[in-house]
């Protein structure tokens, strides 16, 4: 076999640690450990963890949202998310330093990629199934669902790599794979038939359009689960009702295995731990 390169092969990408199309994600879980606490946090410890959770300058991430946590699994949470793994990871390195990181202990974490789905249909898929249900072809209606669509399309397809995160209080956190068990494996099933369940998952999610705003992170090859689900809601009860809701669809009902959920809601640094009862009340 000759060593000399190709001529007419495809240059490859510069090595680099940016994604070329999503950014980095990671889902950091903690809790107090009040165990180690003389009392209530120093106020130098109270300032690193304000200035942790509120980055700045260089090391700004272009996501940060934090939340406490309901429940005994974990006390806050923080999501980051940027093209650039270091600043995320920056974040979680900051509140584990010394002094602070003596009385914050790390409980879980995920490690993620933003993407846009493979079931996202293309304008032509769109508009052949539509066809395929019952519309009529090169109708008025037709046009104006596959135009809609179109227009659509560009922030819907941003907001899945790049999402603002909505100021909604109620958020929750999950991992998630797709079965390889016998007679319910995924992956041997042909892509027409995912991509018809997964539009089926889609339209139960249109019903909470509004109320509910979904972000979903590749883990494969990153993380031990595949997929994280990131909910947030303008109220708990539409984070419980989707899930149920969509607990019926195949894809989920046949095919999902679920990992540990943590449910949250939205607060600062200051609130977390006014929260949590690690500072002198009004500090």
């Amino acid at each position: 076999m000759s060593g000399r390169p190709n001529p007419h092969a495809t240059p490859l990408p510069e090595p680099s640690t940016i994604p070329e199309k999503g950014w980095h994600c990671s889902h950091f879980l903690y809790r107090f450990r009040r165990e180690s606490m003389p009392h209530v946090l120093s106020p130098s410890c109270v300032a690193n963890f304000r200035a942790a959770l509120s980055p700045a300058g260089d090391v700004k991430p272009e996501r940060l949202a934090s939340y406490w946590i309901s429940g005994h699994a974990a006390d806050f949470a923080v999501l980051v998310m940027d093209p650039d793994p270091a600043k995320v990871d920056a974040v979680h390195q900051a509140l584990i330093a010394p002094p602070l990181g003596q009385f914050i202990e790390p409980v879980w974490s995920f490690v993620s990629i933003s993407e846009v789905s493979e079931y996202v249909p293309s304008i032509e898929q769109y508009r052949d199934r539509l066809i395929r249900e019952g519309a009529t072809e090169d109708s008025p209606e037709l046009n104006a669902k596959v135009a809609a669509y179109e227009r659509r399309l560009p922030m819907m397809n941003e907001q899945r790599l790049r999402p603002e995160i909505p100021d909604w209080p109620a958020a929750c956190f999950y991992p998630m794979n797709k079965s390889r068990v016998p007679d319910a494996n995924w992956f041997m099933e042909s892509f027409s038939d995912r991509n018809a369940m997964m539009a089926e998952h889609a339209q139960s999610g249109i019903a909470f359009a509004g109320k509910v705003s979904q972000l979903i992170t590749v883990g494969v090859g990153l993380d031990d689960w595949e997929w994280m689900v990131t909910l947030w809601g303008r109220n708990p009860d539409y984070l419980k009702d989707i899930v149920y809701k969509m607990r019926f669809d195949k894809a989920s009902a046949k095919y999902a295995e679920f990992g540990p959920f943590y449910v949250g809601y939205r607060a600062s640094a200051g609130e977390i731990l006014e929260h949590c009862k690690v500072v002198e009340s009004g500090e």
